[in-house]
């Protein structure tokens, strides 16, 4: 019996450490063979121009994404691996069955009718269950890291950042070798820049996002049918934008891009900016309907509540620690911070009865993380002044 406790410990060791190795190695191999396909089509030169031009709108798109995802940050780790995710993973998977539909369709239909296909059936088809396959798998093997909406949206948003960045060094790329910067005449990387980094850097992420909803709204759904429904049709509904989408660029005229840029995306994105705004400011709710029992328990100074309540109040706060104590200590305030946010969703998730079989366990180790913060915030003086 004292030995049978030893393979129970190492195993998860073990597989904590290989899985992570193993999708490093994968994302790399996917990412490398995309980069290598591309600079062949289009050369070296043009390449890097790509990689320069496409910089640009993912910078925009992953600020927005890290603004969103302030009151409760999603690990810098499973960010990044999102990211890779979308740039690697999913765009070789859209790449090798993109290309499949195209030579169908051009079988079946006759040359030049498969790209067509391919823009309006499987890239909205495939493409969107490529980059949603990540969220879901967050939402199932990772639950704890997936609270709601707003998760939903930030991973999806970082997955389709990832696609579209590798989406627009091809796209940038292949202009600037046709065509160059352009001229009166010729639609070279200026005008690409300007329609995909400009007008429409975030189609990618607008899409997935209807993903991301569909499966935040699962996790807190009450009833068994709603969970299973919410996230089909948030799939559905980023396939009907995603088709609505290409079908302008490649079947419509001029006029009727604009019209659905104008009429439907548009719209659609402001409501999206809305209801993540909102979703922001219940975020910011939860927490300050949790901070008087954490004061009445003496988890939280009474006087350091009102500097947890918005954001500004903490990133003031954090601030002042470095000016008079240093960046250590305002990492280990930024740790406090975090953990009174992580407790508060807790709780929230337990009064609706979706925190899960460990919540015990989950509270037991933020207080602890809480309260190990609080010791290292030295001295009391400095933080409150």
């Amino acid at each position: 019996m004292s030995q049978s406790p030893v393979p129970y410990r190492r195993t998860p060791r073990r597989r904590t450490v290989l899985l992570p190795a193993i999708g490093l190695v994968a994302l790399a191999g996917c990412g490398l063979t995309l980069l290598a396909v591309s600079t062949a089509r289009v050369g070296l030169v043009a390449e890097i121009v790509g990689i320069v031009a496409a910089l640009v709108p993912v910078g925009t798109v992953v600020a927005a994404l890290l603004w969103i995802d302030r009151w409760e940050p999603e690990p810098a780790r499973l960010l990044w691996f999102a990211f890779g995710w979308g740039a690697s993973v999913a765009a070789i998977t859209a790449l090798l069955i993109n290309n499949t539909a195209e030579a169908v369709g051009d079988a079946l239909l006759g040359h030049g009718r498969g790209d067509t296909i391919s823009a309006v059936v499987s890239a909205p088809l495939f493409e969107e269950a490529a980059k949603g396959a990540f969220v879901l798998g967050i939402m199932l093997w990772l639950r704890n890291e997936f609270d709601g909406v707003i998760d939903g949206v930030v991973y999806a948003g970082f997955v389709a950042a990832g696609f579209a960045f590798t989406e627009n060094i091809y796209y940038f790329g292949r202009a600037f070798a046709e065509n160059g910067f352009g001229d009166s005449s010729t639609a070279g990387v200026i005008t690409a820049f300007i329609l995909r980094g400009v007008l429409a850097p975030f189609c990618h992420p607008l899409f997935t996002a209807m993903i991301g909803v569909g499966i935040g709204i699962s996790v807190r759904a009450p009833s068994r049918v709603l969970r299973l429904l919410a996230p089909i049709g948030g799939y559905l509904a980023a396939v009907l934008l995603h088709a609505m989408w290409n079908g302008a660029a490649t079947l419509g005229t001029a006029e009727t891009f604009l019209n659905v840029y104008f009429l439907v995306m548009v719209p659609i994105f402001i409501v999206g900016v809305l209801f993540v705004g909102w979703h922001r400011r219940r975020e910011q709710r939860i927490v300050a309907r949790a901070l008087p029992d954490m004061v009445e328990r003496g988890w939280v100074d009474p006087a350091d509540a009102r500097r947890l309540t918005t954001l500004a109040a903490r990133r003031a706060w954090r601030a002042r620690v470095a000016r008079r104590s240093g960046r250590r200590a305002a990492r280990t305030l930024g740790l406090y911070q975090a953990a009174i946010t992580e407790l508060a969703f807790l709780w929230h998730s337990a009064r609706l009865g979706l925190a899960g079989s460990d919540a015990v366990e989950r509270e037991a180790q933020l207080v602890l993380a809480l309260r190990t913060a609080q010791a290292g915030l030295v001295p009391r003086a400095d933080q409150r002044r």
